[in-house]
């Protein structure tokens, strides 16, 4: 799974993993209830209890993977320690990779993206409730190009 706040490059990354590797991808933005797409498309950030049921989506999905012995490689923010275990409950061999860039880099990367319902305002919220820990592998993308970040994150699983 590849975690890691707006901007940090999981679908891209997580695309190009997915493909090397010849997996299902799926990016967790689009397991979000309507509620939360228009919550933080107005600027609000997520609670808790607003990711319960978008978690239990993801669970469900991971599960269905580890079910069928295909695995997968799921796009997703993952920030807290309790978001991570939550996912884990469905596939407890999941690893984190965690795409992490400095905040000045994500906010260039959001500023220019199109389309997307996460407006760049929300990223001081995302990186106040990331909790790195020793269940995550980290990854830098700053300066480097998708496929030198998937090749990295192939090697790391891997290993």
């Amino acid at each position: 799974m590849l975690c890691g706040v707006a901007g940090s490059g999981k679908t891209a990354v997580g695309q190009r993993v997915a493909d090397r590797l010849g997996l299902p991808f799926f990016d967790a933005d689009d397991a979000h209830p309507p509620a939360n797409v228009a919550r933080m498309r107005a600027g609000t950030p997520l609670t808790d209890a607003d990711r319960a049921p978008w978690l239990a989506a993801l669970t469900a999905r991971l599960g269905a993977w580890a079910c069928e012995d295909t695995g997968g490689v799921l796009a997703c923010s993952a920030l807290r320690a309790a978001y991570r275990d939550s996912l884990r409950a469905g596939a407890p061999r999941l690893r984190f990779v965690l795409l992490t860039a400095p905040p000045a880099t994500l906010g260039e990367r959001l500023s220019a993206r199109r389309g997307h319902f996460f407006p760049p305002a929300l990223l001081a919220s995302q990186l106040a409730a990331l909790e790195p820990g020793p269940d995550v592998e980290p990854v830098a993308t700053d300066g480097r190009t998708v496929g030198e970040v998937a090749d990295e994150v192939v090697r790391l699983l891997a290993a």
